[in-house]
């Protein structure tokens, strides 16, 4: 169940989305409030779990990661230490930038963010090579068309 919200806490967290560095006095400004409510609003956001923490977000390209994949993983493992160690594989590796487990027939899902071809697959014989997996199938991303992390609120 979700965590009840008002009209001003969406506005603070709309504003705190499009850019968590602003200064407490630029985003109460923004929303039409004073400084301390917004604060109290915002420490009340982050205890209840809404907010969690603030981190930036970095141009991957910009560092040599040029290359994005999507890796459908189907497994015929489905025990819970066959996860719990296929988890922990994936938790390792930094170029892992998302994993989801998903429903049908494709396992689970990664975005893998690495330098090159190259790279991926110094990757991909990495993870077959830690756990047991039945088939992987890799897709590269041509262009990335739109990336958010933004809720709409």
């Amino acid at each position: 169940m979700g965590v009840k919200l008002d009209a001003l806490d969406r506005k603070i967290l709309a504003e705190m989305q499009r850019d968590a560095g602003q200064s407490l006095d630029v985003i109460a400004d923004a929303v039409g409030s004073s400084k301390t409510p917004v604060w109290n609003r915002i420490r009340k956001m982050r205890d209840a779990g809404v907010i969690g923490p603030a981190t930036v977000h970095v141009n991957a390209e910009a560092l040599g990661f040029e290359a994005c994949f999507f890796v459908l993983v189907r497994t015929s493992e489905h025990e819970a230490d066959w996860q719990q160690k296929f988890l922990k594989v994936l938790q390792a590796r930094p170029e892992v930038l998302e994993a989801h487990r998903l429903a049908g027939e494709i396992d689970y899902i990664l975005k893998v963010r690495v330098a090159n071809a190259r790279a991926y697959d110094v990757f991909y014989q990495a993870l077959i090579s830690q756990v047991k997996i039945f088939n992987v199938t890799a897709l590269l991303s041509m262009e990335e068309i739109k990336f958010t992390t933004e809720l709409p609120l």
